[in-house]
């Protein structure tokens, strides 16, 4: 059995890491699938997906920082629409993440939720979500 969707988010910032681990929750309990494997994919080119840390706040905001740090908005870029840091984040990041579903639950960790990683805000975002199993 297969189930697909596509959810549907606006970010507020030009960089913010979005739990949407509910809406992906929703989604499985939705699908009628309980035991599989679910992919979530970002439909874009400047924005990414991660699984991390969802009991403090700051480890996304670090991850934020960093990642500014390590690939600057501003530099010498020769992409003209003004968002090459944008780019190399997603590309840094990753597009999708994986996560098996076990009696029709995530199989996430105590303190792990799956994150929209917006790079290049504020925008109306989409995420495709596959779910395969049974």
């Amino acid at each position: 059995m297969v189930h697909h969707e596509v959810l549907s988010l606006r970010t507020t910032k030009r960089a913010q890491f979005s739990d949407i681990t509910r809406d992906i929750h929703n989604t499985v309990a939705k699908s009628g699938i309980r035991n599989g494997v679910l992919s979530a994919c970002s439909l874009h080119t400047t924005a990414g997906m991660t699984i991390n840390e969802n009991a403090d706040p700051s480890v996304a905001s670090d991850v934020l920082w960093k990642l500014g740090q390590l690939v600057p908005h501003q530099d010498a870029y020769h992409h003209a629409e003004g968002n090459s840091d944008s780019h190399t984040k997603a590309s840094l990041v990753g597009l999708s993440v994986q996560v098996p579903l076990q009696d029709g639950r995530l199989v996430l960790g105590t303190w792990q939720s799956v994150y929209f990683c917006e790079f290049d805000g504020p925008r109306s975002r989409r995420v495709h979500v596959t779910i395969t199993g049974e």
